[in-house]
């Protein structure tokens, strides 16, 4: 976007009136685990929240928070998700909340509360209090880098970046972090993100703007299959830039921006799924609509025959059709042309004679792109995954231990 203007060296605090902290409060072993995001002005807030009938206390928590339209501060802690605790869960939720509320002087209903980590465990309540204490106390505009590393998981990498966009007003700032490897599933998962802005816009078009960009990114990624209990996506508007997302234009802009760094977010998650190598794209070109697009791209990305293809670099494109067709979308198979990379390997449904050096060579690339073009409408969509390892299984057979 001409406009647009990327740091990938952005966080949550790079927009205007943001403060960050991280603390290690002994959640982890070692690394940091807990992170405080604190707005200088009330911010409209924005979520989209699992799918998970079985939600875990922050998540309900957050829910209320979402509704209520006003948000001052973020609390976030790893090691511990907090989900299946019963009555017992709900009140450390809402007790995080409250700590967080006496330091920043505002109402616990205006904390968003998250927990990532191992299911079924009980929260230290006094570590979680001794880590707010640290963090609030230092609350800072370059405390971003360390609250995105303190919300991470099984993760190798942090996940965070920011852009500057020029709106009719002048110019705003979105910043977002986030953390997700393992439990990745379209519909959201075991992640989390979060996007600040000094922006100012009404909460009701924050929200859309949000709803319409999680479809496009968060909810376009898979890495297992599994969709967690905890997983959220929050968006902060304070408006310390003073600019108005004021006209349709305007509006237009905004949301490209925001689909940009969620987007990049969610690659950045399925680029480091648990074990990964490889970041796949999927990208589906001429269903007949949307959502057959859709469901075709998320229906590859997440076939294990294919994932465990991609990793042992056998352009096994049947495979491909395969998944497209299960994915309950209507297409022609016999129009449906396949690529890996620039080597077309499938035409019309069936096979030709295609390089199997020139697609291993591809297929040996830490991005590969799956491209199928269905010759049957004009709609597109693109889905990400990652290549399914061994290492994957060795991370998730001693998660607890």
């Amino acid at each position: 976007m001409a406009n647009m203007v990327c740091k990938w060296d952005g966080n949550v605090t790079t927009p205007r009136g943001f403060k960050a902290a991280a603390a290690h409060c002994g959640l982890k072993r070692k690394r940091l685990d807990l992170a405080l995001l604190y707005s200088e002005l009330p911010a409209a807030c924005a979520g989209a929240f699992t799918t998970n009938l079985v939600k875990a206390a922050p998540i309900r928590w957050s829910q209320k928070v979402v509704a209520g339209v006003v948000c001052r501060a973020v609390v976030i802690n790893s090691g511990n998700a907090n989900a299946c605790t019963g009555p017992r869960g709900e009140n450390d939720a809402a007790r995080m909340a409250e700590m967080v509320a006496a330091k920043c002087g505002c109402a616990p209903e205006q904390v968003i509360v998250g927990s990532t980590g191992v299911i079924g465990v009980p929260l230290d309540m006094t570590k979680v209090k001794n880590g707010i204490d640290e963090a609030y106390d230092h609350l800072s505009a370059q405390g971003g880098q360390l609250a995105t590393e303190a919300i991470l998981t099984t993760d190798t990498i942090p996940k965070h970046l920011a852009v500057e966009v020029r709106l009719s007003g002048g110019t705003v700032t979105l910043g977002g972090m986030a953390k997700g490897s393992g439990m990745i599933h379209p519909n959201m998962a075991t992640m989390m993100a979060y996007v600040t802005t000094d922006a100012q816009i009404e909460a009701a078009s924050l929200q859309k703007a949000l709803s319409a960009s999680v479809n496009r990114s968060y909810n376009m990624i898979s890495v297992d299959g599994d969709t967690s209990t905890n997983d959220m996506t929050i968006v902060l508007a304070n408006g310390a830039s003073g600019v108005v997302v004021a006209s349709e234009e305007d509006m237009r802009v905004f949301q490209e921006a925001l689909d940009y760094i969620n987007i990049e977010l969610a690659k950045m998650i399925a680029r480091d799924g648990e074990g990964a190598t490889k970041l796949i794209e999927v990208c589906v070109e001429g269903a007949r609509s949307l959502e057959d697009a859709r469901k075709i791209a998320r229906s590859i990305s997440t076939s294990n025959l294919v994932k465990t293809a991609i990793f042992g670099e056998d352009a096994n494109w049947g495979r491909v059709l395969c998944a497209a067709g299960y994915s309950g979308a209507q297409f022609v198979p016999d129009k449906v042309d396949i690529y890996l990379g620039d080597v077309q390997v499938a035409k019309q449904g069936g096979s030709l004679p295609f390089d199997e050096a020139k697609a291993k060579l591809v297929l040996q690339k830490s991005d590969v792109r799956i491209l199928l073009q269905l010759h049957d409408g004009e709609h597109n969509a693109i889905a990400w995954t990652c290549d399914f390892t061994y290492d994957y299984v060795k991370i998730n057979a001693t998660y607890r231990s």
